[in-house]
């Protein structure tokens, strides 16, 4: 109810008791006739008529009028723990409505809902801007890196190399990590990641990350592209990567915040010690990394580990049982080899895969090839030689084919037919520039075996040799001819005469 003036409200007892009505009296005194019933039927409670007792001040009747307005308020001797209750707020489902009913069911004279509202904001309103954000426990991991560097003295050369923070904080409790990595490369970023995991002890619903290459491939305010090796970790850990928006401190203010914290509190108390390997900073870190942690919040009443243990920790996902296994992807295309390289080694795939889009995923082991997300082939990794690693089943059936044999195996085959059949074809490959260019005149005398026999071709290829005779057309002729058993004439096969300028059947051979 509207307090008015006490002047108006004797004026309204004085009209009332002259028997004017309510509308007569709204009329003339411009009160609302709601507003003028309350006071009417308050002073009638309270046994108050005209004429009001002549020693009764303004002061006396407003006390009088809203003495159990004052009963009221004093009533309300507990105020709600805001701090317990901004706490709560992060939890997942619970809203104001749901911790004003339980603050009536513990104090029913406490304060009304939109009272109540009122009054956290008011005590929200005292917070810093970082912890006004609202964020329900276990939902997010804001990760970034610090702007200062921390400078590490190599101790044989006295070279002085720069070392990064990598920062990531908790939503819900502010519950923060921190270390020092040698660049904000894709392998540091990642193994950051799976550090800071490992020091939760769980995973978060989210990762917000800023925008650096090594996190977002393209940085794009309605949809950015994650890195793949990034998308690979977060699969592994069954996270979401939400990228903030470019150009959007506030998107991750919280680590912003966190940041700020790491460089007053850690990087600050570090300024004047000398390190001379990351092991030592990171040894550094980690005792004032704990002592940050464990600070009580003056307004909060409560340090960040405490908040991590009754908000975020129990909220958080497992950790998978097998440990992430770093892996780099790289878009890349198969050449007329059908082979990728990948750090200067060539790794095959399958021939019909030949200038399709492909992608390898790389570990210290492996290498791995997709196409449209299907593993189409597997390797283990061999170092940068300029090499060739083939499987035989990616190969096309011409390619298989050169691939089987050797001039080992060749021989081999050979000598089971016959032994003058393995000399042979040793004495063909051997007085070819190349071997391989002896490979199908071999294969195609071994194979006469199936139609004249291995002991006539044994015959027949020892007769070839005795003659000069090295191609497959020559044997086949001795043996259609079956000329393998009769015995070699002079007229036929050698010169009558023995002069320089009479070549002699053997020099067509």
């Amino acid at each position: 109810m509207k307090r008015l003036p006490m002047r108006k409200i004797r004026d309204v007892l004085r009209l009332s008791a002259e028997g004017l009505s309510t509308r007569q009296i709204a009329a003339s005194l411009a009160i609302g006739r709601t507003t003028l019933r309350g006071y009417i039927d308050r002073a009638t409670e309270l046994g108050l008529g005209w004429p009001l007792p002549a020693e009764m001040s303004d002061t006396d009747l407003e006390r009088c009028l809203f003495h159990r307005a004052h009963q009221n308020t004093q009533r309300i001797e507990t105020q709600p723990d805001w701090a317990y209750i901004h706490r709560e707020l992060r939890r997942k489902g619970v809203t104001l409505s749901l911790l004003w009913e339980e603050h009536r069911a513990d104090h029913p004279e406490g304060y009304g809902y939109s009272r109540f509202c009122e009054l956290y904001t008011r005590w929200e309103g005292k917070l810093s801007p970082v912890m006004r954000q609202r964020h329900p426990a276990g939902e997010r991991l804001f990760v970034d890196y610090a702007g200062h560097t921390i400078d590490v003295i190599d101790p044989e050369t006295g070279e002085v190399r720069t070392a990064q923070l990598f920062v990531a904080t908790l939503g819900a409790s502010s519950y923060t990590f921190a270390e020092a990595t040698w660049t904000q490369s894709l392998p540091d970023w990642i193994s950051s990641h799976v550090r800071a995991f490992g020091f939760l002890g769980g995973v978060t619903a989210q990762v917000v990350s800023d925008n650096l290459k090594a996190g977002v491939t393209k940085a794009c305010f309605y949809d950015p592209v994650i890195n793949r090796t990034y998308a690979d970790l977060a699969t592994h850990y069954d996270t979401a990567v939400v990228p903030a928006r470019p150009h959007k401190p506030k998107d991750k203010a919280k680590v912003e915040g966190a940041v700020l914290l790491v460089e007053r509190w850690i990087l600050a108390r570090l300024r004047n010690r000398q390190f001379f390997s990351l092991g030592d900073v990171n040894a550094a870190i980690r005792p004032l990394l704990d002592q940050l942690n464990d600070k009580v919040s003056r307004h909060l009443g409560a340090s960040r580990k405490q908040l991590f243990e009754q908000l975020d920790k129990p909220a958080l996902k497992p950790l998978p049982t097998a440990p992430y296994v770093y892996a780099e992807w790289k878009k890349c295309r198969a050449g007329l080899d059908y082979h990728v390289a990948i750090d200067k080694h060539y790794y095959s795939v399958p021939y019909q895969l030949l200038k399709k889009e492909l992608w390898a995923r790389i570990t210290a082991r492996t290498v791995e090839v997709f196409h449209v997300g299907q593993r189409v082939a597997s390797h283990v990794r061999t170092s940068g030689n300029g090499r060739h690693s083939t499987q035989r089943e990616h190969m096309p059936a011409h390619h298989k084919f050169r691939e089987d044999w050797t001039p080992q195996r060749i021989i081999a085959r050979a000598v089971r037919v016959g032994p003058n059949v393995a000399t042979f074809a040793e004495v063909v490959m051997r007085e070819r520039k190349h071997p391989e260019q002896g490979y199908r005149s071999c294969l195609g005398v071994i194979r006469l075996a199936d139609k004249f026999g291995a002991a006539r071709l044994d015959a027949a290829c020892r007769r070839a040799l005795e003659i000069n005779a090295r191609s497959y057309s020559s044997l086949q002729s001795i043996l259609k001819n079956g000329l393998e058993s009769k015995p070699r004439t002079r007229a036929t096969e050698e010169p009558a005469i023995t002069h320089p300028n009479i070549r002699g059947a053997d020099y067509f051979h």
